[in-house]
């Protein structure tokens, strides 16, 4: 259990409503995820409190210096403030989201964001990446991040969105986090949930319909297929509120962190925080909703 003090921040700016969503997506008990009440063993709560302060003011930068650039600058400061991998694909989806002009809707917006990318965003990415070396990552033949970028962004993405949901978001212009994320996040909140519990249904619904990635990356499909299956059985059994459905969750989230946390949905938590950042900027949730306690 780690106990570290935490506020919500201003949801009028860009800035707080980045470093809101990651906050949120950290302090939520999901499923297999470090959380307040759950560490790793290199991992907790107050890595993340720390990474998500030091990386939303670089972040809200992203429409003045560009997306490979902030995510560059926000892995370095990461590397630097906590020393580990805690957020690259929340840096790598919040970027271009963030670089969406306010007076654009972000269906709009984040497509002139993604068709602006070029080999030097690639650089800068691969940069990142480097920085905070991620787990599960192997070499591959083509635009291997050891390697010198010659392709766009989105191109890049291209390859390895088959095989990686972050990079998938690149390809098809953000369409699960802008669709399929914020309305499980509004659906819940309509359905009367408080925002924790939203937020934890949010990621059973995300793994049940999308198999996280990270798991499949470092302990194959198979097992981010049985993760599904999984999530699909605690939705069914009427989670949150019928009997023996909190016991079902809890028999996830203990399948999950088996195995020294290699089944850690952490893909799907990248997903959830920039879902998260949608409904901040769009006025979904607001700070009326999100009580703190």
């Amino acid at each position: 259990m780690t106990s570290v003090d935490w506020t919500l921040p201003d949801l009028s700016t860009l800035c707080g409503q980045l470093e809101a969503a990651c906050l949120l997506e950290a302090a939520t008990p999901k499923a297999g995820n470090v959380h307040p009440g759950a560490s790793f063993a290199d991992l907790d709560f107050s890595d993340f409190v720390a990474s998500a302060r030091v990386v939303a003011p670089i972040l809200a930068r992203a429409g003045e210096v560009g997306v490979g650039t902030t995510i560059r600058l926000a892995a370095e400061a990461t590397q630097k403030q906590v020393g580990k991998n805690t957020n690259l694909g929340i840096l790598l989806l919040l970027a271009p989201l963030a670089a969406v002009p306010s007076s654009q809707d972000l269906t709009t917006g984040i497509k002139s964001v993604l068709d602006a990318l070029t080999v030097e965003d690639s650089r800068d990415v691969f940069a990142a990446i480097r920085c905070l070396t991620p787990g599960g990552m192997g070499k591959v033949d083509e635009q291997d991040v050891f390697q010198e970028p010659t392709e766009p962004l989105v191109d890049i993405m291209q390859l390895a969105a088959d095989r990686d949901s972050i990079a998938r978001q690149y390809v098809i212009g953000f369409h699960d986090v802008r669709s399929f994320g914020v309305d499980s996040l509004i659906r819940w909140k309509e359905s009367g949930a408080d925002w924790r519990t939203a937020i934890v249904g949010s990621q059973l619904d995300w793994l049940a319909a999308h198999p996280d990635t990270l798991i499949a990356r470092k302990v194959g499909v198979e097992l981010a297929q049985q993760a599904a299956h999984h999530a699909k059985a605690v939705l069914a059994s009427g989670w949150p509120h019928a009997e023996g459905s909190r016991l079902q969750f809890g028999a996830f989230d203990a399948w999950l962190r088996a195995d020294g946390h290699k089944r850690n949905p952490g893909s799907t938590a990248d997903l959830i925080a920039a879902s998260v950042f949608a409904v901040l900027r769009d006025r979904h949730w607001t700070a009326d909703y999100l009580v703190i306690n």
